[in-house]
């Protein structure tokens, strides 16, 4: 029977035969099982949610290609993020700008 080496930090990972790595495996998962580091969520509330482009636009508000781009260079200004044809509007501000309009609703 070989005798058993040493494994440091040291020790490279091609130098460790099939057992060694199996014991090595088992540790470190008894270990992971015996002591479970808590796992947080995100919290989904500060989490923004986006939309791109002018169709997102028109998605969210359910509405045509040109009405959803008249929003965009209007009452939507504020939440909308436009980097030469990339456009992102954040959800939640595009939603509370609409609702806060005072123009006349048809």
């Amino acid at each position: 029977m070989a005798t058993q080496t040493q494994i440091t930090d040291e020790t490279p990972i091609a130098m460790l035969t099939v057992g060694q790595q199996r014991e090595l495996f088992k540790k470190w998962f008894k270990e992971l099982s015996e002591d479970p580091q808590p796992i947080s969520a995100p919290n989904i509330e500060s989490s923004k949610r986006y939309v791109y482009g002018i169709a997102g636009i028109a998605t969210l508000f359910q509405t045509s290609y040109a009405t959803a781009q008249k929003l965009k260079d209007g009452i939507l200004q504020p939440a909308v993020y436009q980097q030469g044809r990339k456009i992102m509007v954040d959800v939640e501000h595009a939603i509370e700008l609409f609702r806060q309009d005072k123009r006349k609703k048809q």
